[in-house]
């Protein structure tokens, strides 16, 4: 036991000290265009490292699944040294990144991923300690799938790339496609195995899972929202011209309005606060 559980924090120590000297690196490759501010420096290296542990851990995730079904059968007590591996890595990578946002970025943004950061943290921790549940945090990997495009897209931003161009159309649907594949439906179904197999989990780590998944789950809705609302304003804008039905103005049942007046009412305004609550999300992600 003793044994393991030094593998285990050599593995931990592993991941946060090659996160931390990838992050030293990535200042040779700074692009010039997200060299304005210190600020803008920091965001785009810190994403720059965060790009590379979900190109990791999406390789090596499903990887480990798919070359030990039985894993996905039992998700408490099967489990390999490959998969044990690939947490404690993560923990790492999670103990390097929120080091990182507590010295150099105490901001709105950090807050909310060091609370993220702090559920996985103990999540993680309790399954390569226990030597259970490390197929269920294998398995919650899945989503750096979508990271690896959730991270280019903040690159994209970062460096003020045009939403016109192909490159960042491209990844906005690789985005919003693994999104909901590999966050959305793998976080559903975590949710509901959880909920299914209460009875088999100790009534402590089942809080804990539970507190840790809810929080998770309702960031994960709000980031979709925001993604949404930049990544496809133009169909969100285009959706709420409330003045038209099928090529039809739409009469009020109770007040007899021009339909010239009612665009200008409800279209415009619609429209006008999308695009508002675009450019605030664009600035806001460029610059925090």
């Amino acid at each position: 036991m003793g044994e393991e559980l030094a593998d285990s924090k050599a593995m931990v120590a592993v991941g946060l000290t090659l996160f931390s000297f990838i992050n030293y690196l990535t200042r040779f490759f700074v692009p010039k265009c997200a060299t304005k501010t210190q600020q803008q420096k920091w965001k785009w290296r810190n994403v720059a490292t965060s790009f590379v542990h979900s190109l990791i851990t999406g390789i090596w995730s499903p990887l480990v699944l798919y070359s030990n079904p039985d894993m996905c059968n039992d998700l408490i007590n099967v489990w390999t040294p490959a998969t044990h591996a690939l947490v404690c890595f993560s923990i790492g990578y999670f103990l390097y990144d929120a080091l990182d946002m507590m010295i150099y970025h105490r901001k709105r943004s950090s807050y909310e991923l060091l609370i993220h950061h702090t559920m996985v943290i103990v999540c993680y921790s309790i399954a390569v300690s226990t030597h259970k549940y490390i197929a269920y945090g294998a398995l919650s990997l899945m989503v750096e799938v979508n990271s690896v495009f959730l991270h280019s897209r903040q690159l994209f931003i970062i460096c003020g790339e045009s939403k016109a161009t192909t490159r960042y159309k491209t990844n906005a649907m690789f985005n919003i496609g693994t999104f909901l594949l590999f966050r959305i439906l793998t976080l559903g179904w975590m949710t509901r195995w959880l909920t299914v197999n209460r009875d088999l989990i100790p009534l402590a780590f089942f809080t804990t899972g539970s507190i840790g998944l809810a929080v998770i789950v309702v960031m994960n809705i709000i980031l979709f929202c925001r993604i949404m609302l930049v990544d496809f304003s133009d169909v969100i804008r285009t959706a709420s011209w409330s003045g038209k039905d099928n090529g039809k103005p739409i009469a009020s049942p109770q007040v007899s309005v021009a339909p010239s007046a009612l665009h200008h009412q409800n279209g415009d305004a619609v429209t006008n606060y999308v695009e508002s609550l675009f450019e605030e999300e664009t600035k806001y992600e460029k610059n925090d």
